[in-house]
């Protein structure tokens, strides 16, 4: 049995289509829906019905994480906080699945390079919790999303892109492609165990090839200018302030570009070639404008 955390987040919807022709796919989320199974006991058989199994796993509720019957379990990072509470939720996920018995942990990650990242932190002590865990693990250590990117650097009604990324350039790649890696690992889970896989952009996008795809202009503002926008937004948590202008600094600074990144292992995981980021930011873009 494979257990997907998250299942109802961007990521983990994708996982789940790419393994849907399974029927050993058990969905983990906060709120499942009403025919999801009460208990592990009953959850096995409720994929009959053509539908995958869902079962309550709620990170800031250790009593929820029950992975029983579990063989692999992808836990998909459970950001969205402060280091102690998002490395709280890690630990506990790790422990109760060493309690469960589940054989293979596979843990997504952030790329090497993004250690100047406010939020790579619990990524990294997530890392040697796994380590020091008796579980077979891998590490998939994702780089930013491109559709991060259209939410960071999304043009204006006048198409003017003032994001702080300087000269600076994002490897970004596409979530799909990053969904099918993580689908194909949790397939085959022990040839991957014990492995940490870079998982990052092929080609760097810059501010101006952003704006040349959505037919904009590329006027990039400060990190002050940006701090005082998104404070301002009321879309942002305060601890998320610094973490978003930290990433414009990272970009603009020239640490996110994939050149810090030794060997990426994208493409010879995805066995094709990765979709094009500058395409999967346009769509994104054309998402988040639409009315």
């Amino acid at each position: 049995m494979i257990l997907i955390t998250g299942a109802n987040g961007a990521l983990g919807r994708l996982v789940a289509a790419e393994l849907a022709d399974r029927n050993d796919i058990v969905l983990g989320t906060r709120t499942p829906g009403p025919a999801a199974s009460k208990s592990a006991a009953t959850s096995t058989n409720t994929a009959r019905a053509g539908q995958p199994t869902q079962r309550r796993i709620d990170f800031d509720d250790p009593s929820s994480l029950d992975f029983t019957g579990v063989d692999t379990l992808l836990l998909i990072s459970a950001g969205y906080g402060e280091d102690d509470v998002v490395i709280a939720r890690h630990d506990a996920a790790i422990t109760a699945a060493e309690k469960a018995g589940v054989r293979h942990l596979v843990y997504t990650s952030l790329s090497g390079d993004g250690d100047h990242l406010a939020y790579a932190l619990a990524h990294r002590w997530t890392e040697r919790r796994l380590a020091r865990s008796p579980l077979a693990w891998t590490v998939l250590r994702n780089g930013l999303y491109a559709e991060f990117l259209a939410a960071i650097a999304a043009p204006s009604p006048d198409g003017t892109i003032a994001a702080p990324l300087g000269a600076g350039r994002l490897a970004a790649v596409a979530r799909a492609d990053l969904a099918a890696v993580a689908a194909r690992v949790v397939a085959e889970p022990a040839r991957h165990a014990g492995r940490v896989y870079e998982l990052v952009g092929e080609r760097a996008l810059g501010g101006t090839e952003l704006a040349d795809a959505v037919g904009g202009s590329y006027e990039p503002g400060s990190l002050g200018a940006a701090r005082e926008a998104i404070a301002a937004s009321g879309g942002a948590l305060p601890y998320q302030v610094p973490m978003l202008v930290g990433t414009y600094s990272a970009i603009a600074g020239g640490f996110l570009d994939g050149s810090g990144i030794a060997t990426n292992a994208l493409r010879t995981l995805l066995g094709r070639e990765p979709r094009p980021a500058l395409h999967a930011y346009r769509t994104a873009v054309t998402a988040l404008s639409a009315p």
